[in-house]
């Protein structure tokens, strides 16, 4: 070394060399082929599928499908020996002892009506419990956030009374992740942030500030258990049901003012004050004593992930990984009608096999990225994203080893969202299909600046137009995938989605209304993406620490 200066032409030379190093295009770009997507959907979401509904023998079926597809490609199984990745989900069946009987100073009592004034929710634990109740805010402890409403012990040995949502659900600057519901306010978590403190049962209710008293509470109450049972059951991830130990019951506005009666006040004046920074000041109702009982039996069914891997080709970065998923499951059928998810999420789960077949044809011919890739098909999404919560709780490799995750939900459609479309499209702005038959929505893009540059940059030869505005959205679209789980484990992550329409979850979601070219376009656009992203030197940062509400 010489010690001069560097020259400009040096700098240009290395600054080229740089560039053509990141923009070179993905190896097996054919595989990608608008015939081939075409093919496999066609089978994927045929009626013969019948909607590929989790816990079902289609879906048994597709599972065996993208098994033999990656164990065909020479891919290499990645839970183990296995390329199944299995995970317990529950579903809860309603007991016959259910109760909350309310006893005042004198010993007086009176017992709140089931469906009328509560009801258990499903993750609870059955048992019985009797002690004070200690209104607490929303129930949420974010220190990250500086925001503890348990953060004083007021609930130990005590009944947690807590609101429904979160603060600031409305205000787009929002420390809990704006318009999005932050993980935060899921009311599950909430019962293991009341547990921790050391409450020994929790009561949610409605916050009647931001939502008024609502729709009869009974109506909810059936929704939530109903008779005869839904077609579709609501399930859990086995793990988290496992964590709570505590009785978690849903009551009534009027069964909240009940209770609170004792201290002189009544919920409409203490739920506006949960919105306090930092968290809420504890209500210790003391002249007043709660028996309640939870009984909730907990139904077990096996689920699975489909998984494989290619290995990296650098030996210090080979254990780092890029994760490409989607899922595969859909809302099954009913009799004649057949909810065959296409697009939702056939199309996703079609460009995940080109995509894999791409890396294999690469590797065959000895060409494999410096890093390891993940190709990962999701089950039991419409649950509740709980495959790709399972793999994010227990991941098949360190967690700090995962550098993205590129999820494709829904990208074979035009976004359609028809004027006064209803709930379903709530947030979203009225748009024709045609308006964006070139676009394709990048969601999660605002919890890393690196790997939006790095989708941009990747779009130079698709040339699609990227949509980034549902980051902050109260459709609540960010969280409806299954990036969510890894972005709430600080996993920068990125969802690819060409949006909703009329279509989306009825019986029309099928193969021939899919825009093939479209699937190849976006399919090319993730493999190049997770190609650059397996082979660049530095790994992408993740900017929102503090809203990883599920990071340990």
């Amino acid at each position: 070394m010489n010690g001069k200066p560097m020259t400009t032409w040096w700098v240009l030379a290395w600054t080229l060399v740089a560039s053509a190093a990141f923009s070179q295009q993905a190896p097996g770009m054919d595989e990608l082929d608008a015939s081939a997507l075409r093919a496999d959907l066609f089978f994927l979401a045929s009626d013969e599928m019948r909607g590929r509904l989790v816990a079902s023998a289609e879906n048994d079926l597709a599972t065996a499908f993208i098994r033999s597809r990656f164990q065909r490609l020479g891919l290499r199984p990645a839970h183990g020996h296995s390329f199944y990745q299995p995970f317990e989900i529950i579903n809860g069946t309603l007991g016959s002892d259910n109760e909350i009987t309310l006893v005042n100073a004198t010993g007086a009592t009176s017992r709140a009506q089931m469906r009328q004034g509560f009801f258990p929710l499903a993750f609870s634990a059955s048992g019985s419990v009797e002690s004070e109740v200690v209104f607490s805010g929303f129930g949420i402890s974010a220190p990250k956030l500086s925001h503890d409403d348990f953060r004083d012990g007021a609930v130990r040995g005590k009944i947690a009374l807590v609101l429904d949502h979160e603060p600031g659900e409305n205000e787009p600057e929002s420390v809990f992740d704006g318009l999005v519901t932050s993980e935060y306010s899921r009311n599950l978590r909430k019962a293991l942030y009341a547990q921790r403190a050391g409450a020994i049962g929790i009561l949610f209710v409605s916050d009647v500030h931001n939502h008024g008293a609502g729709a009869s509470f009974q109506g909810l109450a059936n929704r939530s258990w109903p008779e005869p049972g839904r077609r579709i059951p609501r399930y859990l991830l086995g793990d988290w049901a496992e964590q709570v130990r505590i009785p978690a019951l849903q009551i009534s506005p009027a069964l909240a003012d009940d209770i609170l009666r004792a201290s002189g006040r009544s919920l409409s004046e203490l739920s506006p004050l949960a919105e306090v920074s930092g968290g809420a000041a504890p209500v210790v109702v003391s002249s007043l004593r709660v028996k309640l009982t939870a009984d909730v039996r907990r139904n077990v069914v096996t689920s699975r992930n489909v998984i494989a891997a290619i290995d990296g080709a650098d030996p210090e970065l080979a254990d780092e990984w890029v994760i490409v998923s989607a899922h595969m499951d859909h809302d099954g059928a009913d009799g004649n009608r057949i909810w065959n998810g296409a697009d939702d999420d056939g199309s996703g789960t079609v460009a995940l096999l080109a995509i894999a077949a791409a890396y294999a044809a690469a590797a065959e011919e000895g060409i494999r990225p410096k890093r390891s890739v993940l190709f990962a098909s999701w089950n039991a999404e419409e649950a509740g994203l709980l495959g790709a919560w399972a793999f994010a709780e227990s991941p098949s490799m360190p967690r700090d080893r995962i550098v993205a995750v590129l999820n494709m939900d829904m990208i074979g459609r035009n976004e359609e969202v028809p004027k006064g479309g209803g709930r379903r499209f709530r947030g979203l702005s009225p748009q024709t299909a045609a308006s964006n038959a070139n676009a394709v929505n990048i969601l999660g893009h605002s919890y890393s600046g690196d790997l939006t540059d790095a989708v941009r940059e990747a779009n130079r030869d698709s040339e699609l137009t990227l949509k980034m505005g549902y980051d902050n959205n109260p459709s609540n679209l960010l969280r409806r995938s299954d990036q969510w789980p890894f972005l709430q484990k600080a996993v920068p992550s990125l969802f690819f989605h060409t949006g909703l329409h009329p279509d989306y979850h009825t019986e029309f979601d099928v193969p021939e209304r899919i825009e093939y070219e479209k699937l190849e376009r976006i399919a090319r656009l993730v493999h190049q993406l997770s190609w650059d992203l397996a082979n660049q030197s530095e790994r992408p940062g993740f900017d929102k620490p503090a809203q990883a509400a599920a990071v340990p």
